[in-house]
């Protein structure tokens, strides 16, 4: 049996990236999974992909979880599709580059609304559910940059290192109904998101890494699997932090 059979898992910004790898591995550790992405077309590949690579019960659901009417709705879908969700992961965002003296308000905003902003609102959707059943696991990936900050990214590096701030503080909350939340902090990783930025701050970024290269999705996801087994459930608001050395905590 895998370490997450029987467990529903829904994974945000799922369709690619860091989201694929933990949605992948979670259904290969046996969980039923949700694959919750702004792109319907991806979303709909990649559960059908799952499902047939692992066997498993997996949907599918478009939805920009930023938006609180959407996360409203993809969670009603999802408990109706899979009948509960026993894991949750916030994983859905973006970055991009500015000096603050230059970045708009409509930048900044955005970026709080889909890093940030998602994180609440999917939680607070699944919290209630998860506090009936006394079992839950809540995982959120935050970013190295959180800890260390980086020129041109201020905006990325306040939404993430708010999505440690919320980690924490909720850990207290609810650990008493047996629900654990944590936070995954990569550093820098091949994935499409990472391939938007511009190659002079990448070869910036790879130069002072002591690990001297990116990471890789399948050094990111069994972490995920760590914390929603019940081998993670002593870790409580903790900071995960899998950056080939970038920030050393």
């Amino acid at each position: 049996m895998g370490k997450l059979t029987g467990k529903v898992a829904f994974v945000t910004g799922s369709a690619s990236g860091i989201g694929y790898g933990i949605a992948d591995l979670y259904a290969k550790e046996g969980a039923m999974v949700a694959i919750i992405d702004k792109n319907a077309t991806k979303a709909k590949q990649v559960a059908a992909h799952l499902a047939k690579k692992r066997g498993a019960k997996t949907f599918s659901f478009a939805a920009d979880v930023g938006d609180e009417q959407q996360v409203k709705k993809a969670f009603t879908q999802v408990v109706k599709a899979l009948g509960h969700v026993d894991i949750l992961v916030n994983n859905a965002g973006f970055d991009s580059t500015s000096l603050v003296v230059d970045m708009s308000t409509k930048e900044w905003d955005e970026m709080i609304r889909v890093n940030l902003s998602s994180v609440f609102l999917c939680t607070r959707e699944v919290l209630p559910a998860m506090q009936r059943k006394k079992w839950g696991r809540i995982i959120n990936i935050s970013s190295q940059l959180a800890h260390r900050g980086a020129e041109t990214m201020a905006h990325y590096c306040a939404a993430k290192a708010g999505v440690m701030g919320f980690t924490r503080s909720l850990a207290y909350e609810v650990i008493k109904h047996n629900i654990t939340v944590n936070s995954i902090n990569p550093g820098a990783i091949d994935t499409p998101l990472l391939r938007d930025i511009p190659k002079s701050w990448l070869k910036k970024k790879f130069a002072e890494i002591p690990a001297g290269r990116p990471g890789r999705v399948e050094e990111i996801a069994p972490t995920a699997v760590l914390l929603a087994s019940e081998e993670g459930s002593y870790y409580v608001g903790a900071s995960l932090n899998p950056n080939g050395g970038d920030y050393m905590i």
